[in-house]
């Protein structure tokens, strides 16, 4: 199916600003909360949110097969499992409606006021629910920096590190969408020179610069994902801040991997952006040596160029841009991320959340972590304030952005928003 909701020439009847992260080419899907208190799924153009579920009732999606109520949801699980070519047939419908040349909407004031609300008007809430959670290991960059600062430099990376994409099952109920508060966590560490562990707030609070993707229903448990079929079940990405209390995981994560330190919170941005959007902006990623097993090998670009944005604005100052690296540089594809989740016969379900891993370039400044970019704390980061930064402090908000952009377009990911709360006191504050 031609996807021509991706015509780079399309402009809309709604305002755009040029250097807006939604175009008409965009079209992510999100859910929000309406000022009348609805629930509803939607999309975005420009600065406005649009009310997909009015959109339907008021007879614009006449001739897509789609349930009644497919829109009315307080999830998008239920659209991402009706596949591909739903997806595909509802964002063609929505960049024809609201093309430059399209009069129907645009010329009745009743249906632009019920389906069309101002950015600042709603609330967006989690797009998904979201019932497991991946966490993958896959920056090269990432891996060495993390293997030379606590290991022989010699040997970074762990022998199945270039065989394997490295991964843990997270926890899914503690994903939040972006603007959500995240407090710092509590838990056991272990003081340099200390004999016995103590128990209080991390100290050594960090951010984790992501990508995540969502996929569809996509296999029966026993059954595996070929690869290259692995992008057919993939709806879409946001922008994942894993935060990570690194004092609190250095004591914990040996022998069964992070546990706490990775539990209290992880930010997502509230719109998906689908894989057909971002289909222009393919890539490739760097060269695998050596040679993956077969059920790994794939063809072509299968990376994104992506670039990432990081920011840490202290309270009540200006923010400080900290880190600026591209999805690109991640060693393993996302598809070849969900061929490895599957080749054991694990089942992958509409909703589920797969993360990146941190992404971290070959410069000091595409670092994809606090820990790299003070390197353990020993060389701090400089704030526009004149304060430093070690690792994360109470109320500092950190704040990531993604876009895409050629000589046509731009495809924008919008903003990953999280302030840090101080710690609870324990047991009751």
């Amino acid at each position: 199916m031609k996807i021509t909701a991706n015509n780079p020439n399309r402009k809309s009847w709604l305002q755009v600003d040029r250097d807006s992260d939604f175009p008409i080419q965009n079209i992510p899907f999100g859910v929000f909360l309406t000022k009348e208190d609805v629930v509803t799924i939607g999309t975005r153009i420009g600065d406005y949110a649009i009310d997909l579920a009015a959109l339907q009732q008021l007879g614009y999606f006449e001739g897509i097969p789609l349930t009644d109520d497919i829109f009315m949801q307080d999830s998008l699980n239920d659209f991402i499992t009706d596949g591909q070519t739903t997806w595909r047939l509802v964002r063609n419908r929505i960049a024809a409606i609201f093309d430059l040349e399209n009069k129907k909407l645009k010329e009745h004031k009743k249906h632009r006021n019920i389906a069309i609300f101002k950015i600042d008007e709603i609330e967006m809430l989690l797009p998904v629910e979201i019932g497991d959670y991946t966490d993958f290991y896959s920056s090269k960059d990432h891996a060495t920096n993390v293997g030379t600062m606590f290991r022989d430099p010699e040997n970074a990376l762990l022998p199945n590190w270039l065989h394997i994409p490295v991964g843990y099952h997270g926890r899914a109920s503690s994903i939040v969408v972006s603007g959500t508060k995240v407090r710092r966590p509590l838990g056991q560490t272990m003081p340099q020179g200390a004999t016995q562990p103590v128990f209080g707030p991390s100290k050594l609070l960090d951010f984790e610069v992501e990508m995540g993707f969502i996929t569809a229903e996509a296999n029966e448990l026993g059954k595996a994902i070929d690869i290259s079929e692995a992008k057919d079940h993939i709806f879409g990405m946001v922008l994942l801040n894993d935060w990570s209390a690194r004092d609190i995981q250095k004591w914990e994560y040996v022998p069964l991997g992070p546990f706490l330190a990775k539990n209290f919170a992880s930010t997502i941005s509230p719109w998906i952006v689908t894989l057909d959007a971002l289909e222009p902006f393919k890539a490739a990623g760097p060269e695998q040596d050596p040679q993956p097993l077969p059920y790994l090998i794939e063809h072509g670009e299968q990376s994104y160029d992506i670039q990432i944005e990081t920011s840490i604005k202290p309270r009540k100052k200006k923010e400080t841009l900290v880190s600026t690296t591209n999805f690109k540089n991640l060693y393993w594809s996302i598809s070849q991320q969900l061929a490895h989740q599957s080749v054991n016969g694990c089942n992958v379900r509409s909703g589920d959340l797969y993360g990146s891993g941190t992404i971290s370039g070959k410069e000091k400044s595409s670092y994809g972590s606090m820990l790299e970019l003070t390197w353990k704390g020993t060389e701090p980061i400089k704030m526009s304030d004149g304060t430093e930064r070690k690792f994360i402090q109470d109320g500092d908000t950190v704040i990531m952005r993604a876009h895409c952009k050629n000589d046509a377009i731009r495809i924008g990911f919008g903003e990953c928003i999280g302030r840090i709360k101080k710690a609870r006191k324990y047991p009751k504050e």
